[in-house]
């Protein structure tokens, strides 16, 4: 019952909190309940790639982050890009996940862009179609994937990127790569395919989805096109809106794609997250062998994670110092996302002791990988413990 919980509790009902005798020690006011995060774009590496992460690992370090819900996406070996292929990963999905975990299918073969992908096939067993980690670069190509995604009921989640006008570049094209001789992605690569893709769905009436944008020129042409009807949405994550790329060294920790990019970026995106123009965070959690992001900036591979600073950090940098309310960031981390995607949020609650304070410390994540831009970051709040569908499936050592 509501009385029975002494913790503080944000955004729920008391009465819906079922606290078993294996919580009892965290039932005290030093202790915050939360709702259950939900990220809408996460790479865990099965099937293909099981030596960056696991379906085991990535929900765990999920479920340590405060997480019960979340949404892999499709590029992996093989790429779910049929009913066959995408029964690997639901086997794993089921043999290993500790938390709810919606895959997405790919939108072209392969994804390649070069035909479609068996969209109707998938689609009961699908949370969205994505090529993720790649934009579909045919106009043709990705207005029958939205004729055809619309005529069952399911959204095109796109990650944006004009192969054309990357020439290379692996790090924003700006002060630091000027600086430093390296090659540069121009935000035209992200905002052109943006652009183009809301010109199709004013056509076709799709619901679509923009994974991680960082440029204040996406900002403003997704406002514009919510403005005028359009069925968009977007995702930001919590690296570009305390980040730019004058934080940048030379070490693959920093490589992301979309990559860091300038200051003013930086600021229209609080401004989008804080007007609703971005209606959500995801972490984009895209974990990689040491090997692999030991290379530098140049070399490295793209992808960073991120499950298990995401709050950490957004209430240490955002909340805390009145730049967000709480209850945005519960917005964008909980309701907004489930909304969106049609997720329930059932008896799925987080621990948190708000007050902790510590360094971001890689070594103690639960993720496979480690390479954090936010190593040795100071941040306040911890996850002591995450409750999925009335389950503990993560609880801090005593």
């Amino acid at each position: 019952m509501a009385e029975q919980i002494k913790a503080k509790v944000f955004g729920m009902d008391a009465a819906t909190i079922s606290l078993g005798d294996d919580l009892a020690v965290f039932n005290t006011p030093k202790y915050a309940i939360l709702p259950g995060f939900c990220d809408v774009h996460v790479h865990f590496r099965e099937p293909g790639f099981s030596y960056k992460e696991t379906m085991v690992s990535g929900s765990a370090s999920a479920a340590r982050g405060g997480y019960t819900a979340v949404c892999t996406m499709p590029n992996l070996k093989p790429v779910p890009d049929s009913v066959e292929n995408l029964k690997q990963q639901l086997d794993l999905i089921r043999e290993g996940a500790s938390i709810h975990v919606y895959p997405y299918g790919a939108i072209t073969v392969g994804e390649k862009g070069e035909a479609l992908a068996d969209l109707a096939g998938m689609a009961p067993d699908v949370i969205a179609f994505s090529d993720d980690g790649k934009g579909v670069q045919a106009d043709e190509m990705m207005n029958d994937a939205m004729v055809k995604a619309k005529e069952l009921g399911k959204m095109i989640v796109a990650h944006c990127e004009v192969n054309d006008l990357l020439h290379g570049g692996y790090i924003h094209d700006g002060k630091y790569a000027a600086a430093h001789g390296h090659r540069g992605i121009c935000s035209e690569s992200e905002w052109a395919q943006v652009a183009r893709d809301i010109e199709l769905i004013k056509r076709n009436g799709c619901p679509y989805h923009v994974c991680h944008i960082s440029t204040k020129e996406t900002v403003d042409i997704i406002r514009k096109a919510k403005a005028e009807g359009v069925d968009i949405t977007c995702e930001t994550g919590p690296h570009y809106l305390v980040m730019d790329d004058s934080w940048l060294q030379e070490d693959g920790r920093f490589k992301m794609n979309p990559p860091l990019r300038d200051e003013t970026d930086r600021e229209a995106l609080v401004a989008g997250i804080l007007d609703g123009t971005i209606d959500m965070l995801a972490t984009d959690h895209a974990p990689h062998s040491a090997e692999e992001k030991a290379k530098g900036l140049e070399k490295s591979a793209f992808g960073v994670v991120g499950l298990e600073t995401a709050f950490p950090i957004m209430y240490t940098y955002l909340v805390k110092p009145g730049i967000m309310t709480m209850e945005r960031l519960l917005e964008v981390m909980v309701y907004a996302p489930r909304k969106r995607f049609g997720l329930e949020l059932g008896n799925e609650f987080s621990i948190w002791d708000l007050e902790k304070e510590y360094t971001v410390d890689p070594d103690d994540f639960v993720s496979l990988g480690k390479a954090s831009p936010f190593t040795g970051w100071k941040v306040q709040g911890e996850c002591v413990a995450t409750v999925c569908d009335g389950r503990v499936v993560w609880k801090k050592a005593e």
